[in-house]
């Protein structure tokens, strides 16, 4: 792949399941160069195969379909002319969506009630005189914020306490009614007149019940954030998860709560200021029987995340308000449940996607039988649905970014070709997978990519994110797009990675740059030896993470031509206070000694960088503040060696995956110009 040809990759949603089981919807989306964007549709998939997949909507940005109890009606997110997303829903056969909210941040999460007359979702309010809704008053010229806590800013959305999501409930009118007309001429005038045009003030209590729309009720508290709703099996009650207790500004606990649909106090349903669990995406069993929960185990003070495993927790729907805590169903050692949002399965069960060894595995769990796993191989399950007796995956694997399959007794049957643009318009680099010894014994798994042609190739050693994340069996632009311009690419999980257990996941804690390094440098050899590489011309590079490890790496091996450091956690003691998580991420990692920290920081190892060096970073990174990458790119510069800054405008830290497409574009064009200058290779493929 070149990076011109970003627009041919395209990525689908997880699926939703007409109530028969013979009518998948998925959203379909990809980049778009045209709008600096991105495009997507809705998609009917015939889950018998003896149809084609169809578009079923023609929208802008159409995402996050769901399917009505009865199978008669979609609901979705439709992007609107300010590219907010918004709640729409259309006849499940066709026709023109009507849209349902004018959400002034757009909407997020959708949940139908059982009955099909209400809708649950989740949507930002800004604050009075926030973020443009003073009159007059630009956001650069809006009063100064009172921060008194930690939580106040996340990548991607900058501050939050002035923007709190609550969840939402409407009731959903006839699709097919009269559409609602704006006044124009002699209407307008009267309108104005009478004083019936003129807007009240805004109520965060309250969204729509003007110009068409229906009204929508907040029924969270407006102090707090809160996400996941669900309806209980009666549909009188909303349930959702957020951290409603005394402290939250200081653990990462979140909880589960019940509220009426007419609204009051939240009721506790699991979870406890003082426990060791935190719990989200409640879902019932279709028999309402079971409510599952995914959670995680954060220990005694609520901030112990370094590599724990979400898990699938079972309450009996009949123990809710007893007090009773939810018993924990899967092996929190061994697999992440947390790869996607349970779905019911069966009458009483669940369908969880688990990340097993670079796979995400599609496990059926329920409250009386051990989990199973209901598809296995090399590939990615990102979102799965049951209805009928029929199981649908959405997933991606080396041959593609995206595609909608069936599951038939432990086999799967691929139901969309969406990769066809891109399968005529590239090549695709086989993905091999590969596992070294590291110098102590232990084996690092992972996966080589070749070009064209006769080799030794030169090799660019990539290196992923997290920590506690994985590279996987996934189509991988980014391997893909080096492998087009001549590079092996050798990537790896190394310990301190997701999806191989939790000991694999500890190893690097209090312990940065130690057997992580080693271990991608083994895979590295390895590779170089077993597959014929060229161990002379050989490069290094990651983000994040990755960037640390690339910054830490070459302060203390130099047999490389070139690195490059993207959106790098440089320094663990300037990330406490800039970073969104960095009141509780570094002392996770780094621990809290100073020498100890310095042990594992590459702005103290700095000096001894002797290796040419791109950096990569995007000015609103909030996970990794811009000012990590300008320290350590001046003190290379300040030690003489040749260095360049890329810094990205707009973009935050997930400019490689999600930023605006023409930034990807340059991006990948700086990436193998620099490589260019630094490892030359021999393709006419190369840019």
């Amino acid at each position: 792949m070149k990076p011109a040809q970003l627009e041919l990759v395209t990525t689908v949603s997880r699926p939703t399941l007409s109530p028969d089981g013979r009518r998948a919807v998925v959203a379909a989306s990809r980049a778009s160069f045209a709008t600096d964007g991105y495009t997507g549709q809705l998609w009917v998939v015939d889950t018998s195969g003896a149809e084609p997949p169809r578009r079923l909507t023609r929208g802008m940005g159409d995402a996050a379909p769901s399917f009505s109890p009865d199978g008669t009606l979609l609901a979705f997110l439709r992007r609107d002319a300010k590219g907010r997303p918004q709640l729409a829903v259309v006849d499940a056969r066709g026709g023109e969506p009507r849209v349902l909210t004018d959400a002034p941040l757009g909407v997020g999460q959708v949940a139908w009630s059982p009955d099909g007359r209400r809708l649950a979702f989740t949507a930002r309010i800004p604050a009075p005189g926030r973020y443009g809704t003073l009159e007059g008053v630009d956001p650069a010229h809006e009063d100064a914020r009172r921060i008194t806590g930690f939580k106040y800013q996340m990548n991607g959305l900058g501050y939050v306490e002035d923007k709190r999501q609550g969840v939402f409930v409407l009731d959903v009118p006839p699709v097919d009614a009269e559409p609602w007309l704006e006044p124009t001429g002699r209407a307008a005038k009267e309108a104005k007149e009478s004083g019936a045009a003129e807007e009240a003030a805004p109520d965060p209590s309250r969204l729509g019940g003007t110009r068409g729309l229906p009204e929508a009720r907040r029924l969270t508290p407006a102090d707090r954030d809160a996400t996941d709703p669900c309806f209980s099996p009666d549909g009188d009650g909303v349930l959702f998860a957020a951290a409603l207790h005394e402290g939250a500004d200081t653990d990462l606990r979140s909880m589960v709560h019940r509220v009426a649909v007419t609204g009051g106090e939240p009721e506790l349903v699991a979870g406890a200021a003082d426990g060791r669990f935190s719990y989200g995406h409640p879902t019932f069993s279709r028999d309402g029987s079971v409510l599952f929960l995914q959670g995680s185990d954060l220990g005694e003070e609520g901030t112990d995340f370094v590599a724990r495993n979400a898990g699938i927790f079972a309450l009996d729907a009949a123990a809710i308000g007893t007090g009773a805590e939810p018993r924990l169903l899967t092996d929190l050692d061994a697999h992440d449940h947390g790869e996607s949002v349970p779905v019911p399965f069966g009458p009483g069960g669940v369908l969880t996607v688990a990340a097993v060894r670079g796979a995400g595995v599609p496990y059926v769990v329920s409250a009386d039988a051990a989990p199973r796993a209901l598809l296995e191989g090399e590939r990615v399950v990102t979102g799965a649905a049951e209805a009928g007796g029929t199981v649908v995956v959405s997933y991606a694997d080396p041959t593609t970014p995206g595609e909608v399959g069936v599951v038939v007794d432990g086999a799967l049957t691929r139901l969309t070709d969406f990769a066809a643009p891109l399968r005529a318009g590239t090549r695709t680099a086989p993905q091999v997978e590969f596992t070294a010894t590291a110098a102590d014994g232990y084996p690092v798994h992972g996966w080589v990519y070749l070009p064209e042609g006769e080799g030794p190739h030169p090799v660019l050693l990539n290196i992923h994110g997290g920590p506690y994340a994985q590279f996987g069996w996934g189509w991988f632009d980014e391997a893909q797009a080096y492998a087009a311009a001549g590079y092996a690419v050798v990537q790896c999980n190394p310990r301190g990675s997701a999806s191989y257990g939790r000991e694999h996941g500890l190893a690097i804690r209090h312990a940065m740059g130690t057997v992580d390094m080693t271990d991608v440098l083994a895979f590295l050899d390895g590779a170089v030896a077993e597959f014929g590489l060229d161990g002379a011309r050989v490069g290094i590079m990651g983000g994040s993470y990755g960037g640390y490890l690339t910054a830490w790496t070459i302060a203390h091996d130099n047999r490389f031509a070139g690195a490059i450091v993207e959106r790098g956690y440089l320094d663990p003691v300037n990330f406490v206070g800039t970073s969104d998580i960095g009141w509780f991420f570094s002392e996770a990692y780094t621990g809290s000694d100073p020498e100890r920290i310095a042990a594992q920081s590459p702005m103290a190892h700095v000096d001894a960088v002797r290796t040419p060096t791109l950096v990569i970073h995007s000015e609103q990174d909030l996970r990794c503040p811009l000012e990590q990458a300008q320290r350590w790119f001046a003190a290379v510069k300040r030690g003489g060696v040749e260095a360049e800054m890329l810094v990205f405008p707009g973009e935050n830290h997930e400019l490689s995956r999600s930023g605006s497409p023409w930034h990807r574009r340059q991006r990948f064009e700086a990436i193998l110009d620099w490589w260019r200058r630094h490892l030359p290779v021999e393709s006419p493929d190369q840019g």
